[in-house]
């Protein structure tokens, strides 16, 4: 017998938050601790300089990642925050203009006027509020942001994305380490937009070429700077 709860289930868009945020982390971390290295590797310097480069951009791209997103999400709960207090005095203050906007709303929407009206009524009986930060701002359970669950999943997502570039340049020699490189960080980026995908129900040939490209522009760049400015650290 199929339910509300798992029919709710076979669809991926409450996953969107976080697998973004995890996705956007281990993509980050991967493209940007690789193209580090080779960029540090294009300019000819020793092994030790390569590993320690790794490590600082690392640890500081996690920290940045999870400050960053955290920051980001924060902003987005302050703006809601703020909406649904404005819409609470707006109830308050004009009921009959905001159920007139409600079922204007679902008017558009497709709803005959007759209709549309008795629905905007039945909901503001039921709960007024919740009917204006559903159908007027546009928020609910999916789309709320949770800036703790997105900090933590952008944080160390980039952290397992940039430990595999770590330990390429941990087990390369010198000599074959920009190959090395940029043959492991395709397969990576190859792996995550398939598991990606997969968890998002997205289409994988998509998410996988859309992800391999950039990922290989940002280290040809990158090796391209090293080449150019011939940096020793």
């Amino acid at each position: 017998m199929i339910t509300i709860d798992n029919y709710l289930q076979s669809h991926y868009i409450n996953r969107s938050n976080w697998l973004r945020a995890a996705v956007l982390g281990a993509n980050d971390g991967i493209i940007s601790i690789s193209s580090l290295a080779i960029g540090v590797t294009s300019a000819n310097v020793t092994k030790e300089s390569i590993l320690l480069a790794t490590v600082a951009g690392l640890v500081a791209g996690a920290f940045s990642m999870a400050a960053g997103e955290y920051v980001s999400v924060s902003s987005q709960t302050d703006i809601e925050k703020a909406d649904i207090e404005r819409e609470k005095q707006e109830l308050e203050q004009m009921p009959d203009v905001e159920l007139k906007i409600l079922a204007e709303i679902y008017e558009k929407r497709g709803l005959k006027k007759e209709t549309a009206w008795k629905v905007a009524q039945e909901l503001t009986e039921a709960d007024a509020l919740g009917a204006h930060i559903r159908d007027e701002l546009g928020i609910n359970e999916i789309s709320q942001a949770n800036p703790l669950q997105a900090a933590f999943a952008s944080g160390a997502a980039f952290t397992v994305g940039g430990l595999l570039p770590l330990i390429v340049t941990l087990i390369a020699p010198l000599q074959y380490m920009q190959y090395s490189l940029y043959s492991f960080t395709i397969l990576s980026l190859i792996f995550l937009g398939g598991v990606s995908a997969k968890i998002g129900g997205a289409k994988i040939t998509n998410a996988i070429i859309r992800i391999t490209i950039w990922g290989t522009l940002a280290m040809g760049f990158s090796a391209l700077v090293g080449y150019l400015f011939g940096i020793h650290i």
